[in-house]
């Protein structure tokens, strides 16, 4: 009996042994293959490099990925944008955006058993047990930190009640920022063959995430500690963040303001980040990549994004449209306390473009089909037929300069637009004085032919009353019944 344990604890072991060495080879040639899988991809072709004079994009080994500049939307590099793919935890930045835009920090959230105990027990989370409250605030940093599916799902209830109902609120929010390729059905990514998204709406979403001083914080903080509390026991609720692009990490980026990690097995790794250098706002998306080269792919774009690319005011160099309202009142009599200006080009409009190219290159429309407050009118350019920025031309509600002041200039004489502008291209002035003073004059001859129209009117109509009265004289017949008149 002795012998026969023995002899079936050793076939136990070795058939053990034999499993262990089995699902380790086959974990080999998977990472193989996914490793050829990302590297046949750095051939696929990216849309950007058939722009005219656009520069080439580094080749990354990522199924899908997208440089935006924020500030302007224009599209840097564009590798299979539109493509539905799954987003993992990445989805968690729109989950946090709505949380943001419809909570107060101090909000307390409850975890329920549905949210803790319907995510598997190794995804994300930070160990937050049913019935335990924190606030809204806490509950952001642990999903944007430690990635916690728990509290994304608990998020999602405190706002619609049900984590479905919260994923209907999402698809309607993506369609507002302008997504298109999307169909979210979880709070936190979780793989769901009908969750998908695409690089180009991670990045609309991006757009407005980062837009958020505190959501930039947030995703850029390495270790955040819930504090013990009456509702929540745990003392020691560290979290840790794995993100390699914050500042101390192996590929840390200068001038990040944010990023958020993914993975799942389908998805494969994914990642969102944001980084500022100057007045360029770069917002980058990576889909479907593997580790650890998510990492390094966004370094690659946002440096591509920096070093080939500039952003240009439009206000320093615009002349074909010109706001010319400077001498609708003088200065020193100004009716509303200051020289204001009625109109002006928005100052801190700008677009981007190569770094090879100028701001003479650039083609431009003007639309006066707006519905923006305070805007009369927008003007889109395109770099050889490419979407680069616009300038909005805004009725003036503060004390400015106008963009286009030339008071300083000597009588008669033109500024200098040897540099900026196209010799082709007609100068259209917006001249405010001159609007005003024809719709005046315009005003004044109106009414001045109703005037005459009416005293016409009345000296034809008296001669006519004359007239009538005469001929009613001499027909009148008298009668012994003087009161009446026939």
């Amino acid at each position: 009996m002795h012998h026969n344990n023995r002899l079936m604890r050793f076939t136990m072991g070795a058939f053990l042994f034999i499993y262990m060495v089995e699902t380790s080879v086959l974990s080999v040639f998977a990472v193989t293959d996914f490793r050829a899988e990302a590297e046949a991809r750095k051939s696929l072709p990216i849309e950007t490099d058939s722009y005219e004079n656009w520069p080439d994009g580094p080749a990354i080994g990522a199924e899908s990925a997208i440089l935006m500049e924020a500030n302007t939307g224009t599209i840097l590099y564009a590798k299979n944008i539109h493509e539905r793919l799954y987003p993992a935890s990445t989805t968690k930045i729109l989950t946090c955006l709505i949380a943001s835009e419809k909570c107060k920090m101090d909000e307390r959230v409850k975890m329920s058993h549905k949210a803790v105990f319907t995510i598997p027990r190794d995804s994300s989370n930070v160990g937050l047990d049913e019935g335990e409250e924190i606030s809204v605030e806490e509950c952001l940093y642990a999903i944007l930190v430690g990635s916690a599916n728990e509290a994304a799902n608990a998020i999602g209830e405190h706002i619609s009640g049900s984590m479905e109902d919260f994923a209907k609120l999402m698809n309607e929010r993506a369609t507002e920022l302008g997504c298109e390729d999307s169909h979210f059905v979880t709070t936190n990514g979780l793989h769901d063959d009908d969750h998908y998204t695409s690089a180009y709406d991670l990045a609309m979403i991006a757009k407005a995430f980062f837009a958020n001083e505190l959501l930039c914080k947030m995703s850029s903080t390495t270790t955040y500690h819930i504090p013990q509390s009456a509702t929540q026991p745990d003392d020691d609720l560290y979290i840790h963040s794995k993100n390699k692009l914050y500042a101390g990490a192996t590929y840390a980026y200068d001038g990040l303001l944010g990023s958020k990690t993914g993975y799942t097995d389908t998805a494969r790794q994914t990642l969102v980040s944001c980084a500022q250098r100057g007045n360029m706002k770069l917002v980058c998306v990576i889909m479907k990549e593997e580790s650890p080269e998510q990492f390094t792919d966004t370094v690659s774009l946002f440096d591509y994004g920096f070093d080939k690319f500039q952003a240009l005011t439009v206000a320093e160099y615009e002349t074909a449209y010109t706001v010319s309202d400077h001498d609708l009142f003088p200065s020193e009599k100004a009716i509303f306390g200051s020289a204001t200006p009625l109109l002006s080009l928005n100052e801190e409009a700008t677009v981007v473009l190569p770094i090879t190219g100028v701001f003479d290159d650039l083609d431009s429309t003007l639309s006066y089909e707006t519905d923006k407050e305070d805007v009369i009118a927008e003007i889109f350019y395109t770099y050889h037929g490419i979407p680069v920025g616009s300038a909005t031309i805004d009725v003036t509600t503060s004390e400015k300069k106008a963009e286009f002041d030339f008071s300083n200039q000597k009588e008669n004489q033109k500024p200098d637009l040897s540099k900026v502008q196209k010799e082709e291209t007609p100068v259209i002035f917006i001249n405010v004085r001159r609007v005003v003073f024809y719709v005046s004059v315009g005003a004044a001859g109106l009414i001045l032919i109703c005037v005459i129209h009416s005293v016409i009117s009345n000296y034809h109509f008296a001669k006519r009353r004359k007239s009538k009265l005469r001929r009613k004289k001499r027909k009148r017949v008298h009668s012994p019944f003087d009161d009446f008149d026939f």
